[in-house]
């Protein structure tokens, strides 16, 4: 059976129930995650994030105040420290022109936002729409591993890398911000439950399903 993209969320959302995606307490804890994560799993990154909680509670000031060396040494457990320390201090340091504050940051780049974004240290293109979701509240698909994982199982070929699926994908209009954090979220948790190899879904409820991207 064929299902469009909107389709395919109410359907996950309906078998699996919402997800409250992402789980943090701030703003400024998310920016911190979404770079944290990259290149680790979610245990050294959650133990990364632990330590800069319990020495900032992601205060921006506090966060940009930690001289390189300590900041380093609170998130060596996520890897890359140096490289990921680097991206976390030129962030908020730039975070810090618009007193931390989001709107202000989508006022002063509206559509170009995202560009701005890449031009961060450290900030990929899965980076960036995690922050244009969950921090800038523009809702956007998240075209990572496991969606693509997801999207092929429902017949979509081609897709090799990030980009491959993010040039085919966009929300329509009938997804709400509040859907669009969610559908993320739907799809990191299918493919933690169902996922048993690179290119194979176990037991997967929509196994029967093949989706249509417009």
């Amino acid at each position: 059976m064929k299902i469009t993209l909107y389709e395919l969320y109410q359907m996950m959302l309906q078998q699996m129930g919402p997800t409250g995606w992402w789980p943090a307490d701030s703003k400024n804890e998310i920016i911190c995650e979404a770079i944290l994560i990259q290149n680790t799993n979610a245990e050294n990154a959650e133990r990364a994030t632990a330590n800069l909680r319990i020495q900032t509670a992601f205060d921006g000031n506090a966060l940009l105040d930690l001289p390189s060396a300590k900041l380093e040494n609170l998130i060596r457990p996520a890897g890359f420290f140096k490289n990921k320390g680097k991206a976390i201090h030129n962030f908020f340091a730039w975070y810090h022109q618009f007193n931390y504050q989001p709107e202000l940051v989508v006022q002063r780049f509206g559509k170009d936002l995202r560009k701005k974004l890449l031009t961060l240290h450290g900030i990929g293109n899965e980076t960036a729409d995690v922050l244009l979701t969950y921090v800038f509240d523009q809702p956007t698909f998240i075209s990572d591993k496991y969606a693509r994982s997801l999207f092929t199982h429902l017949g979509i070929k081609g897709l090799k890398d990030y980009q491959s699926l993010a040039r085919r994908c966009q929300l329509t209009v009938a997804f709400s911000l509040a859907d669009a954090q969610e559908f993320h979220g739907l799809i990191d948790e299918f493919g933690k439950k169902y996922l048993r190899r690179t290119d194979h879904f176990a037991d997967s409820f929509l196994d029967d399903y093949q989706l249509i991207l417009h």
